[in-house]
């Protein structure tokens, strides 16, 4: 999969699953094929425990699963990785690379996704040049320490003033996600929610409820 097919729309209406080895006993590797078979469709690659070079060929075989299954790969962090690779895209912090820097070590080619926390993080993302924005934590998560819950209310305002697609993160589960994408959300992300127990099971519930929300709309 290249990144323009993945342009057209990989962030709309679906889940993106972060791998974290924390809320999982499975490998990286294994974690991914599980959920990619169970109907994930698009990836972030997120492990600041190891260092570049073991990042690097753990991305390069989440990009042999990614393409298997016709998935999206978008690699956390590190742009030049991603480009090694040959990954979709690359997620990006408020600590990391620019996007605008980011889009010249990518080529233009990739996409380019940047996490936020607040109105103004928003439109700086956007005016950098972002493709879309991560915004949370909507609710309280102990899968990453970003902060207290912000809420589906500034979900909505996030949503009111930017124009690119935004992907809401933090806590989401098979129970609140409703409430995120009425909330204005393009997408949503999640890790402990699918990671912890029936990773498959966990998928196949994701998946259906929000086709099922997608089909209500």
């Amino acid at each position: 999969m290249t990144a323009t097919r993945s342009r057209r729309g990989f962030y709309h209406g679906g889940i993106c699953l972060i791998t974290d080895r924390n809320s999982c006993p499975l490998t990286v590797l294994e974690m991914a094929r599980v959920a990619l078979e169970a109907g994930i469709t698009w990836l972030q690659y997120r492990d600041k425990s190891k260092d570049r070079l073991a990042a690097f060929r753990t991305a390069r075989a989440l990009r042999e699963i990614t393409m298997e299954h016709g998935a999206c790969l978008v690699i956390n962090d590190y742009a030049d990785i991603a480009v090694a690779v040959g990954a979709d895209g690359v997620h990006l912090g408020q600590e990391d690379l620019p996007a605008r820097e980011a889009r010249r070590v990518t080529g233009g080619r990739m996409i380019i996704g940047i996490s936020t926390h607040s109105v103004e993080e928003a439109k700086a993302a956007e005016d950098e040049g972002a493709d879309y924005i991560g915004f949370g934590p909507v609710f309280h998560t102990n899968t990453k320490d970003a902060g207290a819950a912000r809420g589906v209310g500034e979900l909505r305002s996030i949503r009111d003033s930017v124009g690119i697609p935004v992907v809401a993160i933090g806590g989401i589960n098979i129970d609140n996600c409703a409430s995120v994408f009425e909330g204005g959300a393009s997408a949503v992300a999640a890790a402990s929610s699918v990671l912890s127990g029936d990773v498959r099971g966990n998928v196949c519930g994701f998946v259906e409820r929000i086709e099922k929300l997608s089909r209500s709309a």
